[in-house]
């Protein structure tokens, strides 16, 4: 089994500990970030999307414009976009990069945030649509010939792509969501299913719920862990580190008005990593659970703390368990990216090759 890593493209230099300043779009910082995950090995980078923030495919349209063979990971909300105008666009992307894009399909857990958009349907219903969404967006990618769809939120006469993903079948579909709505519509239509950086126990669990639901549809599924890995030559080095981060942190949302402790946002997905936290800041081997604490688990939020071959050897138990892509990305952004790509992706990629040779001995 191959070991995928993912990056992170953000508009502007801005993070848990690095306050937003300038413009939001920062063209020259898009440049040197997304420069940075390609030259550091990673195979894609991801490209968020809020209620607020610049719209992703066009952000990635200007990173692809720049890299040559970086992939992207384009968060994308369903039920904002017509699924079958969504598909050609994604598909034309695809086309025009040579076959670099993939979609990560976030249905979206804050009712007010999707509210700002308009968007006032349940979170159960936010997920029958999804199912419906990416129905017609797959047909729209795949099929020959026009085709009928009727469904509870979309109703298509004679849809047909004319513009097909470069990809194929179709662009790789990446999913979040943890809630009971979510895993039924994960197992239906991910390729890869996306978990943030649970405890080894959360992630063998949801694991096993992903799979049951896609072996409903005969299907097999891959997935993916995000962490914020905190790395340095020394053990202690990397957690006074770690340390630094939760105080820079807190300071800064004390100063921005913002809580620093007991809220959560209502999404499955927080909820399961506030309940990490709550069993400690330092859990299995070395997952991180400060920043999460501090914030509220607001998106990915834990880490794994150590040095360069401390932290592989811990991505390598997450792999043991079934995962195949790594979304990492770092507090100083561009900083951490050089280093993950000099220090650790590579040392990865390394232990992997010799698990794989040799799955005996894992096994043993």
């Amino acid at each position: 089994m191959s070991v995928e890593f993912i990056g992170f493209v953000g508009t502007h230099n801005v993070s848990e500990i690095h306050p937003a300043s300038g413009p939001v779009i920062d063209r020259d910082y898009v440049e040197t970030v997304a420069k940075a995950h390609e030259n550091g090995g990673f195979d894609r980078a991801l490209v968020a999307f809020g209620s607020t923030s610049p719209e992703s495919q066009l952000v990635v349209a200007h990173a692809a414009s720049v890299t040559r063979r970086l992939g992207f990971m384009i968060a994308h909300r369903p039920g904002f976009t017509a699924p079958t105008v969504a598909a050609r666009q994604l598909a034309t992307l695809d086309q025009f990069t040579g076959g670099r894009i993939a979609v990560h399909i976030i249905t979206g857990g804050s009712d007010a945030e999707l509210a700002k958009d308009g968007d006032h349907l349940t979170k159960d219903e936010r997920y029958a649509r999804t199912d419906e969404y990416l129905d017609i967006v797959r047909q729209e990618w795949t099929s020959e010939k026009p085709f009928d769809y009727e469904g509870r939120y979309y109703k298509v006469d004679q849809g047909f792509g004319g513009v097909k993903p470069l990809q194929k079948p179709h662009i790789p579909i990446y999913f979040g969501g943890s809630s009971d709505a979510a895993i039924p519509v994960a197992g239906k239509h991910a390729d890869i299913y996306a978990l943030w950086g649970e405890t080894q126990a959360q992630v063998r669990e949801t694991i096993a719920r992903v799979r049951a639901a896609a072996a409903r549809h005969g299907r097999q599924v891959r997935f993916s862990l995000s962490l914020r890995p905190v790395l340095a030559e020394t053990e202690a080095t990397a957690w006074k580190r770690a340390d630094d981060i939760v105080e820079r942190a807190r300071a800064l949302r004390e100063a921005a008005g913002l809580p620093t402790s007991g809220h959560a946002p209502p999404n499955a997905g927080s909820q399961r990593l506030l309940d990490a936290a709550a069993a400690g800041t330092r859990l299995d081997k070395r997952l991180w659970t400060g920043v999460a604490a501090v914030t509220g688990a607001a998106g990915n939020s834990t880490g794994l703390v150590g040095t360069p071959e401390q932290v592989a050897e811990s991505l390598l138990d997450y792999y043991d368990l079934g995962v195949s892509t790594f979304l990492i990305r770092g507090f100083d952004p561009v900083d951490d990216a050089i280093a993950y790509g000099r220090d650790l992706i590579p040392l990865v990629r390394e232990l992997v090759a010799a698990r794989d040779a040799n799955p005996v001995a894992v096994a043993s």
